[in-house]
Order: structure tokens, then C-alpha cells, then sequence
């Protein structure tokens, strides 16, 4: 399997970055290739301009300057985001890599009264990431990023495309060991796609 791993964390000192590379070496262990894009390391240009988004809707003018990013896409047979969850979403930069990436011609097509999915080459989702909150209050906001996600994001793939989470709350009071753990549970869990 093709997996693309997109990776959204500012600091290479992060418990993030432990998480990428564990999850990318149990990845390629497994025998997976492995497309990996650090969209901070990359300088990831997240906001759409007036004119980009004045260009949205005409394909394929709107793949202008994300060509590469398109085509990662088009390979992959899955997608892996790894970051923190940030005020009970993605951090800034991934989400404004869904909105400029994920445009239609790439991931939807306006039909008739719905979208059409276009990215039906995608089977299988995985979301590695850290919750500063403890489960209980992830709960009661009404888990927003996984209903993003599994409901959203999930609708534009494949018919079947298989979700997997791997998380680690309360973050800020986490001891090494415990983080350590969640590192060799990330490894030991996508050693096993």
C-alpha cells in the first residue's frame, strides 16, 4: 500500500515528531511505501488568496501552485495525519491544507443535489494525534474532529474507506514513560495495516 503521511507540527523537539517517525518506520516495516510531507518543514502556503479563492470552483486553474500535493493524492491508497489537536481541531496549517488541497476536481465534483467522490483510490484514513483535554471534555464538545474526519473527509474516498484513530489525552499532564508508551502503541498499531 502507498500510504501518504502528512505531517503538521512546528517543532522537531515534539512528541509529534516522535510520533511521525515511529509511525513511518512501522509503516515501511510492514512494507508499505511511504510518502511523507512535513507541511511546516515545506513553508505550506495554508491560506487561500482572493484570487485562489476567486479560481476555486474552475478545474483545473484552481490546482495552481499545489500541483505536487494533488498528485500525492492521487498515488496514495492511504492518508495518515499525524499533529496535535489544537482547540479540539487540526492546527491552522492542516486544516488550510484540506482547503486548498482538497478542491473540487481533486477530492469532489459538484453534481445534482450531492458531491461526487473523486478520491476513490483512498481505503484507509489513520489520525495520530494528542489532546491537551482528558476524554470527558473531548466527549461533551462532541468530538468535532472526528466527526470532520469520519463524516466529511472519509465521505470523498473510497466506498469502504476504513477510519483508524490513535490518540493520547490529557497531553500536558503526561509523563515521559506514558508518552513513550503512546509511541510504541502508534508503531505497534500501524505495523499491523
Amino acid at each position: 500500500m502507498h500510504v501518504l503521511m502528512i505531517y503538521c507540527h512546528p517543532r522537531e523537539d515534539s512528541l509529534s515528531a516522535a510520533l511521525r517517525d515511529a509511525a513511518k518506520t512501522a509503516l515501511e516495516g510492514a512494507g508499505h511505501s511511504v510518502e511523507l510531507r512535513d507541511l511546516y518543514a515545506e513553508g505550506f502556503r495554508p491560506a487561500l488568496t482572493a484570487e485562489e479563492r476567486g479560481a476555486y470552483h474552475d478545474v483545473p486553474g484552481n490546482l495552481a501552485g499545489i500541483e505536487d500535493h494533488v498528485e500525492a493524492l492521487r498515488r496514495a491508497d492511504a492518508l495518515l495525519l499525524v499533529h496535535p489537536t489544537w482547540w479540539y481541531g487540526m492546527p491552522a496549517m492542516l486544516k488550510g491544507w484540506f482547503d486548498r488541497v482538497w478542491a473540487p476536481g481533486v477530492a469532489f465534483r459538484l453534481g445534482e443535489g450531492a458531491i461526487e467522490p473523486l478520491l476513490t483510490n483512498i481505503r484507509r484514513i489513520g489520525v495520530v494525534t494528542t489532546y491537551g483535554s482528558p476524554t470527558w471534555l473531548l466527549w461533551y464538545i462532541g468530538r468535532i474532529d472526528r466527526k470532520l474526519i469520519g463524516r466529511g473527509i472519509r465521505r470523498l474516498c473510497a466506498r469502504d474507506c476504513r477510519v483508524d484513530w490513535l490518540t493520547l489525552t490529557r497531553m500536558d499532564q503526561r509523563t515521559r514513560p506514558e508518552c513513550e508508551a503512546f509511541v510504541a502503541r502508534v508503531r505497534a498499531q500501524l505495523a499491523r495495516w
